[in-house]
């Protein structure tokens, strides 16, 4: 049997400063609530810490469900053919229950980003397709901001070797911890007031965005030449925002973006990938698509092509945009220069676009609207929600209002207001 590791690189002080940021910045976790977690097995320092600081807040109950690599490549090489059409519906109908019932949700991501990559693409295919169809109760309080959520994250050995090449174990998994904790804003001396300041800069950006009412955003740059329309009663999001169960959380730590809802039938023109997607342990590099009237009609990648274009075949809904983002090339992920082969973190170091599900709360009033409501203003639904990354130090965007006017959003990569 396989020992858990253990990383005695990883500061204790910042790793402890990192689960108060995610208790009392990341979910603004309230007395009396309860906490739902996901988590690799390698993350259990990092869940120990934050379940100290629920308690400490006044949570009632924290639950931990764990994952681990060995036992989910055991499937992937083990488990008969039919298996791969199943996924465990009963556990996300009860965590479904659980965010109506006013539990907060939050995400370590940690896992190997290369997990998969060596398993039979139809099988993990089919999982991912099974998953996202059982997992549809609890994303879909996710994605309407039912509940308080939050995603950080804590360093895998794989997951670091892969960012820091060539360097012995020990000093790679130290330096992803350094460059997680600042990313995440617990290198400084109060991170929690870090976090108020840089959601105040956020919102500066969102609220100019919302004045603008722009109906179009023309992106330029090698390979992207792409009109993206907005949802009719669109609403620009970013930074702490508030779920409709009254608690103000940062969905993401970290976080640099401003995004809002496309609008599922205006899309059109072509678009280039600036940095590798990493989905579910498989590793999509180069992606390439075109677009026509809001569908991906062309879909290339030089690396898991295969893997990415089943994952977009999961529904109708996923062949079209659900959010577009808006992150300046001098974000300090960016300026790291680390590619993380982590959504969460690459996500934050360029522009970028999500395939499916649109979020309801980027909408004017979005609490109040139905599924249909959302829908006849351009709202996407789908399964599956799955960000990647294009913009890039030569990206220019043009905001385009009703009336054609043009005005200058991004040049060479940063904002031009």
């Amino acid at each position: 049997m396989t020992a858990l590791p253990s990383f005695p690189q990883v500061d204790p002080h910042k790793l402890d400063k990192l689960a108060q940021v995610a208790i009392h910045t990341g979910l603004g976790l309230k007395p009396g609530q309860s906490l739902l977690m996901t988590a690799p097995i390698t993350a259990l320092p990092l869940v120990r810490a934050i379940t100290e600081h629920a308690y400490k807040a006044g949570a009632h109950l924290v639950t931990t469900i764990y994952s681990d690599e060995a036992t989910t490549l055991a499937r992937f090489r083990n488990a008969p053919d039919g298996a791969f059409d199943t996924a465990a519906d009963w556990l996300f109908e009860g965590m479904a229950k659980a965010f109506d019932n006013n539990t907060a949700r939050l995400a370590i991501a940690g896992d190997n980003p290369l997990m998969l990559a060596n398993e039979d693409p139809e099988k993990v295919s089919r999982a991912n397709k099974a998953t996202s169809i059982a997992y549809k109760p609890a994303i879909q309080r996710i994605t309407s901001f039912a509940t308080n959520w939050n995603i950080v994250s804590y360093p895998n050995t794989k997951w670091a070797q892969l960012v820091f090449p060539g360097l012995p174990e020990d000093e790679a998994i130290g330096k992803l911890a350094d460059a997680i904790f600042a990313a995440s804003r617990v290198d400084r001396e109060d991170p929690v007031a870090e976090w108020a300041k840089h959601n105040a800069e956020i919102h500066a950006r969102r609220d100019w965005l919302n004045a603008q009412n722009f109906a179009d955003l023309h992106f330029t740059a090698p390979g992207t030449d792409l009109v993206v329309g907005l949802a009719d009663g669109h609403a620009w999001k970013g930074g702490a925002s508030k779920a409709k169960n009254g608690i103000t959380c940062n969905p993401n730590i970290p976080t640099e973006e401003v995004f809002t809802t496309p609008h599922t039938r205006r899309v059109n023109g072509k678009v280039r990938a600036t940095k590798p997607l990493s989905h579910q342990g498989t590793l999509i590099e180069n992606i390439e698509m075109t677009f026509k009237d809001g569908v991906a009609v062309e879909v290339t990648a030089t690396k898991g092509g295969e893997v990415w274009n089943k994952v977009l075949d999961t529904d109708e809904g996923g062949r079209r945009l659900g959010e577009v983002a808006l992150v300046p090339h001098s974000s300090p992920i960016s300026q790291s220069g680390l590619l993380f082969y982590n959504t969460l973190f690459d996500e934050n170091a360029a522009c970028h676009i999500a395939m499916g599900q649109c979020y309801s709360e980027c909408f004017v009033d979005g609490d109040k609207l139905s599924e249909d409501e959302i829908k006849a203003r351009g709202g996407n639904s789908s399964l599956i929600h799955i960000d990647w990354m294009i913009g890039s130090g030569d990206m220019d965007i043009d905001g385009i209002k009703p009336d054609g006017t043009r005005v200058p959003v991004f040049r060479k990569g940063e904002w031009a207001q």
